[in-house]
């Protein structure tokens, strides 16, 4: 599915691109979006639920191969993030054994999907420190289903809320209980991905390892080749007034 999250309203984001500061147009730049288009994963055919590998949970990935290009959601310029889009499976077609699994994956990971996009600016051997952060979105009334249009912000969301990026700081997918956001059995060349993880990378964590607050900072040391994360993230460029603009 093709379901982009608006981080703020339109009416804002209008205002927003008049007023930034420093700016006489702004460009608009799609991170992690390659050749491959954003989907909704599925379970390979014949896959038993016990053996399919679509469900994040507890962490926070980063994709760092898509379609042979590395690091697809670095920032190349400062700007804003304003949105992102995010692929959900809808576990299946069977609404009596999507509420089973939904039951499943609630009880074990702590509660309903969620998602958020982080800001990290990454450091050596792998280590990435949180610059900034959206709010939490629950998406269990949106798998499986395509959404064209921008999402309302949450009830208790009424401040301006874009995400501030600098140039080398990359574009992070956020679970802290559990989303059905993982396409594999891909070319392990072309795809790739790390979690916010040290240890254990074969199974799924054991507890919270989910990078949650401004500031937090870890190493990603477990790395999942052949598997794309299904997200990207929609930022607003700056771009300065030329230099001979005498107004």
């Amino acid at each position: 599915m093709m379901k982009p999250f608006s981080l703020v309203t339109a009416a804002i984001a209008a205002a927003f691109l008049a007023l930034v500061p420093g700016s006489a147009a702004a460009k608009i730049v799609q991170l992690g979006q390659t050749a491959t288009p954003i989907s909704a994963p599925q379970c390979p055919k014949g896959t038993s639920p016990s053996k399919c590998f679509i469900i994040l949970t507890r962490t926070t990935a980063v994709q760092t191969t898509s379609d042979g290009i590395k690091n697809p959601t670095v920032v190349k310029k400062d700007g804003w993030i304003v949105s992102f889009t995010v692929g959900l499976s809808n576990l299946s077609s069977k609404a009596s054994t999507e509420r089973s699994f939904l039951h499943t994956l609630d009880t074990s990971y702590g509660g309903t999907p969620q998602i958020a996009l982080t800001v990290l600016k990454p450091g050596p051997k792998h280590r990435y420190t949180v610059a900034a952060e959206s709010p939490m979105f629950h998406v269990i009334p949106f798998l499986g289903s395509v959404l064209d249009e921008p999402l309302s912000l949450p009830p208790n969301f009424t401040q301006f809320t874009a995400l501030p990026v600098k140039a080398g700081e990359v574009i992070g997918l956020t679970v802290p209980t559990w989303a059905p956001v993982l396409t594999y059995n891909l070319a392990s060349s072309k795809f790739g991905y790390r979690q916010s993880r040290k240890a254990n990378c074969n199974n799924a964590a054991a507890s919270q390892t989910a990078q949650l607050a401004t500031g937090n900072s870890t190493q990603y040391l477990c790395s999942y080749s052949g598997t794309r994360v299904e997200y990207t993230a929609t930022e607003v460029v700056n771009t300065p007034y030329p230099k001979k603009y005498v107004h």
